[in-house]
């Protein structure tokens, strides 16, 4: 499944609303570690179709990044239900992913 691109527009239908487990990638264009990080995030995003993927462009979203209190990135948040069940920051590897995806499960 391709990753979703996340705005403030959208979040509400794709985030909150999703029937789906929902993993948020907070990244900037400018943030080495995101550029990594990207890689592993949209492989993921193939492997596994039951948990939507999308990316929140931090400089393009100002506020969805407020919201969450995105102090670093890449940060992952994981929801379920509309609701944050879980988070991290930093490049992961791809069964920290998983493992923070299960906890939307």
């Amino acid at each position: 499944m391709a990753v979703h691109v996340i705005t403030k527009e959208n979040f509400e239908t794709e985030v909150l609303q999703s029937e789906q487990p929902v993993l948020v990638d907070f990244w900037a264009t400018w943030c080495g570690p995101c550029s990594m990080f990207a890689p592993v995030v949209e492989q993921f995003a193939e492997e596994h179709a039951e948990i939507k993927v999308g990316k929140v462009n931090v400089n393009e979203q100002p506020e969805l990044a407020q919201q969450f209190q995105v102090a670093s990135i890449p940060m992952l948040v994981a929801f379920k239900g509309g609701k944050a069940v879980g988070s991290s920051v930093g490049v992961q590897p791809k069964e920290d992913v998983l493992a923070l995806a299960k906890k939307a499960m």
